[in-house]
C-alpha cells in the first residue's frame, strides 16, 4: 500500500501533472500580483486626485487680487489728533505788522460834531441856494452853523492839520487831513488859531472859535462854515456826523 502512494507521487511529478500544477502557480501568482499592483496604482490615483482637489480649493479660498492700486494713506492734517481726541485746537493768528496795518485803511472815526449850534444853509451841490451876501444862487458845499463868537471849535475826528489860511474868501479856515482820503474844512473862524501845519490833533481838540470872516457868507453873521470832501470830492457832512 504505501509503496503504491510513493509511486503514484512519483509518476505524478515525472509525468505531465506535474507541470500543470506548476502552470496554475504561476498563473495563480500573475493573477494575485496583477491585483495587488492594480490595488496600489488605484490608491496612488485616488491620493493624488485629492491632493489636486485640496490645492484648488485653497486657490478658491484665496483672495482676488485686482489690478486696482491700494488707496495711498492719507495724510495727517495739522491738528487732525486734536480734533479725534476732542481737545482743543490752537489756531496761530498771522503776525500782524506795519505793512499789513497799511494794507487795511483805517476809516475816520467820528466822536463829536465841530459845533453845536442851528444850522442856517445845508450842503447842496445839486440845486442851487440863494446867498444874502453875494445876492445870487449859487452851489454850497458844506453847512453852516451859527453861533455866538468865540464858541469853540473842535475837530470832528483825528487826523493831521494839512493847512491853515486866513488870506481867502472863507476867512480864517483849518483843514485837517483824516484816514482813508477824507478832510474837513472850518472856515469862518476867528483869526487866531491854536493849530499849526503838521500838528496831529485828536477828535474833539479845540482848533478855533466862531468868528464872521468869510467874505462870502458874512450876512449870517458868526458862524461855521463846516465841509468835508472824500478824495477830493464834496460830501454831504450831515452823513459824516453822528446823528
Amino acid at each position: 500500500m504505501e509503496r503504491g502512494k510513493r509511486q503514484a507521487w512519483s509518476s505524478f511529478f515525472g509525468g505531465a501533472g506535474f507541470y500543470i500544477a506548476l502552470l496554475l502557480c504561476v498563473v495563480i501568482a500573475g493573477v494575485g500580483g496583477y491585483f495587488a499592483l492594480f490595488r496600489d496604482n488605484s490608491a496612488q490615483e485616488v491620493s493624488g486626485n485629492q491632493e489636486n482637489v485640496a490645492v484648488n480649493d485653497d486657490e478658491i479660498q484665496e483672495p482676488v487680487l485686482t489690478d486696482a492700486p491700494d488707496p495711498s494713506p492719507v495724510q495727517d492734517r495739522p491738528g487732525q489728533e486734536a480734533v479725534e481726541s476732542g481737545a482743543p485746537v490752537q489756531v496761530t493768528l498771522p503776525e500782524v505788522t506795519e505793512e499789513t496795518e497799511a494794507i487795511v485803511p483805517e476809516q475816520p472815526s467820528v466822536v463829536v460834531a465841530p459845533l453845536s449850534g442851528e444850522t442856517v444853509a445845508v450842503f447842496s451841490m445839486e440845486a442851487l441856494q440863494f446867498n444874502e451876501t453875494l445876492g445870487d444862487w449859487r452851489t454850497h458845499n458844506g453847512i453852516d452853523i451859527r453861533a455866538a463868537a468865540g464858541t469853540p471849535v473842535v475837530a470832528a475826528a483825528a487826523g493831521t492839520v494839512s493847512a491853515v489860511d486866513s488870506g481867502g474868501s472863507m476867512g480864517t479856515t483849518v483843514v485837517i487831513s483824516h484816514a482813508d482820503g477824507y478832510e474837513t474844512t472850518y472856515a469862518s473862524l476867528q483869526e487866531e488859531v491854536p493849530v499849526a501845519v503838521g500838528d496831529t490833533v485828536s477828535s474833539g481838540q479845540e482848533i478855533g472859535a466862531v468868528g464872521n470872516t468869510t467874505l462870502t457868507e458874512s450876512a449870517l453873521g458868526a458862524h461855521l462854515h463846516f465841509a468835508v470832501t472824500k478824495d477830493g470830492e464834496a460830501v454831504d457832512p450831515a452823513e459824516y456826523l453822528p446823528q
